[in-house]
């Protein structure tokens, strides 16, 4: 690996946040977020850093990134669209609310529009069960979305 002055300026703001973090039980899912609040995303340069500073694998810190699904290795759009995949909101028409999306955004599911203004990602429950499909705009939720809605929510903020 390249010596401190050689590395990215991500890795050095994630070997950073690392070395402050790197004291608590079980640093790495704090570390993993602080870098990605910091920085947007966890790009390859910091996995490797973190790996570096916590003395794990590479393999390791990706693991475990790709098991969450809040972290990112590519920068995501300004706010967030997720839309409900979990069996009940399934039963209720989510998949017609997903394609309905994807198209008005014409982008699938972890992408990002060209404009940059928001991401599509999937979720395994938002815990609104009773009141399917359900979607959330950054961290305000809806109930019972239907394909006009939540083209109406993408619009509104692609517009």
């Amino acid at each position: 690996m390249a010596d401190e002055h050689e590395q990215s300026e991500a890795a050095q703001r994630a070997t950073a946040i690392a070395e402050e973090l790197q004291h608590l039980e079980g640093p790495l899912l704090p570390i993993l977020h602080a870098v990605q609040h910091e920085l947007g995303c966890v790009p390859e340069d910091a996995v490797r850093a973190i790996a570096k500073v916590l003395n794990l694998g590479r393999a390791e810190v990706h693991g475990t990134m790709t098991f969450y699904p809040d972290y990112r290795s590519e920068p995501g759009g300004a706010r967030t669209l997720k839309l409900c995949r979990a069996e009940a909101c399934q039963s209720m028409g989510a998949d017609a609310v997903a394609d309905a999306a994807r198209a008005a955004l014409g982008i699938d599911f972890h992408e990002t529009t060209a404009d940059g203004a928001l991401t599509l990602e999937p979720v395994y429950c938002l815990g609104l069960c009773a009141c399917g499909p359900a979607a959330m705009l950054d961290h305000e939720v809806h109930g019972r979305v239907t394909a006009d809605s939540v083209v109406r929510i993408a619009e509104g903020v692609t517009a």
